[in-house]
């Protein structure tokens, strides 16, 4: 279902709940920067209207994700701030082709792989996280961040015919487990 060619790592529970607040930071500039992707999107696809009106529901609804966060990091009393960001989203937007049609049909498929990804990861803090009130949080995260990688998919055929894009979709999901294989040396939502 989600596309994935790999498994969290399974220290990464353990090294989150060493360096949660940080971790919680960069869930929120996440969300930020989920909404900023549909929303450039948006931007560069504006002639697809109905690409459009669905990357506007995606960038709604992770404002709506980003302003939980920052709610939950006020309830706990944690600053949002900048943080030196990871390289995983770098790495895979550095793997777009140049040309069209296929940069889009990349783009839209890095950035379902990303919400496979943190799909995935609010389900393995959901199941590990020793907070209650986290735990509920991640659980209540996991559906949308699927239905926003089922989405992109989707979106990515307008581009190119479905067997093209399930194609580029296995080839990218494999260099998305090569690049969060080996974890960052900063622990992250997608470290």
């Amino acid at each position: 279902m989600l596309s994935l060619k790999s498994e969290t790592r399974p220290e990464w529970p353990v090294e989150v709940a060493a360096h949660l607040n940080e971790v919680l930071i960069d869930h929120a500039h996440c969300e930020k920067k989920a909404a900023g992707t549909a929303m450039n999107l948006i931007f560069a696809y504006v002639d697809r209207e109905p690409l459009c009106r669905e990357l506007s529901e995606i960038v709604v609804e992770e404002l709506e994700h980003f302003s939980l966060v920052l709610d939950l990091l006020g309830r706990r009393e944690i600053r949002f701030r900048r943080l030196k960001p990871g390289q995983y989203g770098r790495k895979l937007n550095d793997l777009v082709r140049k040309l069209e049609p296929q940069r889009a049909v990349d783009r839209l498929l890095i950035a379902g792989l990303i919400e496979a990804r943190s799909c995935e990861r609010f389900a393995c803090l959901r199941d590990h996280i020793q907070d209650a009130e986290l735990a509920e949080f991640y659980g209540s995260l996991f559906e949308s961040e699927a239905r926003h990688h089922s989405t992109y998919v989707r979106l990515a055929t307008m581009f190119a015919p479905e067997d093209v894009v399930h194609q580029r979709l296995e080839v990218l999901a494999a260099a998305e487990a090569e690049i969060i294989a080996p974890g960052e040396e900063e622990v992250r939502m997608h470290s």
